[in-house]
């Protein structure tokens, strides 16, 4: 499953590279457009793939742009199923195995678990990580049939046995290497070897495993920086991962919304796999608490919403009057215990009206007024723009998401409604208000598991009958290996460079099931949780 350009054809499908605009023969390279014909199962017979899909193009195409009656021409063609315009698709730890029932010293098969190979179609991977680590490893099972191919200065292992990379987008990225965390947070979230004292700046500090630890690992590199992950490449890989002999495809990328399935590439790649014996976990999507938000819907893709688990990272702010709050927040900076005064929008703010600078909006804040100072925001957003302004930390309302902590590029406590009226009395009350935001700490949630806010709920608008999503897993603040060449807080201007990271999504829930449903019954463990009611949830 390739693009028309790229080093191989597939036996699955076509994709066409045309040009969009079917009046000029001469287009900008924006107007290019890619094109996926699929064309079900390949036949048997003497004639190649490649041959026998020019054949078909020389049929209806005879010049550098596809018309809409070719295109439909094409359409009708017996072989093929549908063709659709490739679009862009994109990317949705040392507790959360505690919590699910696997304690480090469980009892394992390592004869077993070594054979498992696990395809991770992502962003990329990092081989140098500890968690990819092959000491004690023994070669790749005879079933393996993939390759390293990670480009210059990538060195696959017995770990890591094989990487891909599909570029039709992006010819100047030639490696399998992650330049953006995720895919090597999920490969070892899913199958990284024990890295004892991982952390993130201390925070969250233990023992960083995946679920099987022996198992080994296929990385497939089909999302870029800027571009996003590209169809005709998802569909490269998934056709590579069959090839290869991999047992579970672990995918944490999706749309928006749904698609019909003869239109959606992870469906179809999904379906192929499944032909073959290859379980396809795909993560649920991240588009929140609103009822029928669920984009993977298909009943052959095993589909993961994200839950919390028992440890919380919590941010506390202390006032000058001694009241301490507890916030959400991944803060690693310290401030040594040192209070700073605390300064509100609209006082900091020359540009913006009230409301636009108690927001702390972007352009709002006055470099020369926060300087030594913590801003006091009504939204979460206006955290980033107290760090490019060059405050000392920040205390906001948060607006956004109340159950998750994600990393901050400056320190910073978002705190709930009750907690942010206590601070916007205390600075309406006082002469010289001040406050100190303390590092972050590990919290115990005794409520745990619960249903993400962000998980993208059901029911399923392609298939009512489905039950969507199908199980739910650990997705909340989970410590795993991450690229150094990416920011921890998903900011430009955020130049700090770690190899363990704190990170939260459906995307994170996705590897923890991949492996669990290879080995163990899922349906046992205490998180884990079929998801009859998530499909029906009302946003309790």
């Amino acid at each position: 499953m390739a693009a028309f350009c790229p080093r191989r054809f597939s036996f699955l499908l076509l994709a066409v590279f045309v040009i969009f605009s079917a009046l000029q023969v001469l287009a900008a390279d924006e107007d290019r457009q890619v094109y996926i014909v699929y064309m079900g199962n390949l036949v048997d017979g003497d004639q190649s793939p490649s041959s026998y899909h020019f054949s078909m193009l020389q049929e209806v195409v005879d010049r550098s742009y596809l018309t809409a009656e070719e295109q439909e021409k094409l359409a009708r063609h017996e072989e093929v199923v549908s063709v659709f315009p490739s679009t862009t698709y994109h990317p949705q730890t040392t507790r959360s195995w505690d919590f699910m029932g696997l304690a480090e010293n469980v009892h394992r098969n390592p004869t077993v678990e070594s054979d498992i190979i696990i395809g991770v179609i992502d962003t990329g991977i990092w081989p140098e990580s500890e968690s990819f680590n092959d000491k004690g490893s023994s070669p790749p099972p005879k079933k393996w049939k993939g390759a390293c191919e990670g480009g210059k200065n990538f060195t696959c292992n017995n770990k890591l046995i094989g990487a891909r990379y599909y570029n039709s987008y992006s010819p100047t990225d030639d490696s399998a290497r992650d330049k953006m965390g995720h895919g090597t947070h999920t490969a070892s979230t899913a199958a990284g070897n024990y890295v004892k004292d991982a952390s993130f700046y201390g925070i969250a500090k233990g023992t960083a495993r995946g679920g099987v630890p022996s198992a080994r690992i296929a990385a497939y590199k089909v999302c870029y920086p800027s571009v996003g992950c590209r169809e005709a490449d998802i569909l490269a890989a998934f056709d590579d991962a069959i090839a290869d002999g991999v047992d579970i495809i672990t995918i944490s990328i999706g749309e928006a919304m749904p698609t019909q399935f003869t239109n959606d590439s992870i469906a179809i790649g999904a379906f192929h796999a499944s032909q073959n014996g290859i379980l396809v976990v795909q993560s649920a999507g991240n588009k929140g608490g609103q009822k029928t938000t669920i984009a993977s819907v298909v009943p052959w893709i095993f589909t993961v919403a994200a839950s919390t688990t028992d440890r919380g990272i919590i941010t506390k702010a202390e006032l000058g009057n001694g009241s301490i709050l507890n916030g959400k927040g991944v803060n690693s900076f310290s401030l040594n215990g040192t209070s700073y005064p605390l300064a509100y929008g609209e006082d900091i703010s020359h540009e913006c009206g009230k409301q636009a600078a108690q927001n702390c909006e972007s352009g709002c804040l006055e470099t020369s007024l926060v300087k030594g100072k913590i801003v006091l925001c009504n939204t979460y957003k206006g955290i980033m723009e107290a760090y490019r302004v060059g405050a000392v930390g920040s205390v906001a309302l948060s607006d956004y998401i109340t159950d998750v902590s994600f990393i901050l590029p400056i320190a910073a406590s978002c705190l709930h409604e009750q907690d942010f009226h206590v601070v916007h009395s205390y600075f309406g009350s006082t002469k010289f208000p001040k406050v100190v935001i303390l590092t972050s700490e590990s919290g115990r949630n005794l409520d745990a598991p619960l249903v993400a806010s962000f998980s993208s709920r059901g029911p399923n608008t392609i298939l009512p009958d489905i039950l969507k999503p199908d199980v739910t897993a650990p997705g909340i603040e989970i410590l795993a290996a991450f690229s150094p060449l990416a920011s921890p807080s998903d900011n430009d201007d955020d130049d700090r460079s770690v190899n363990y990271t704190i990170l939260s999504g459906t995307s994170m829930a996705c590897p923890h099931v991949a492996e669990s449903s290879r080995l163990y019954k899922i349906i046992s463990s205490p998180l884990v949780t079929v998801c009859n009611q998530i499909s029906s949830y009302d946003n309790r």
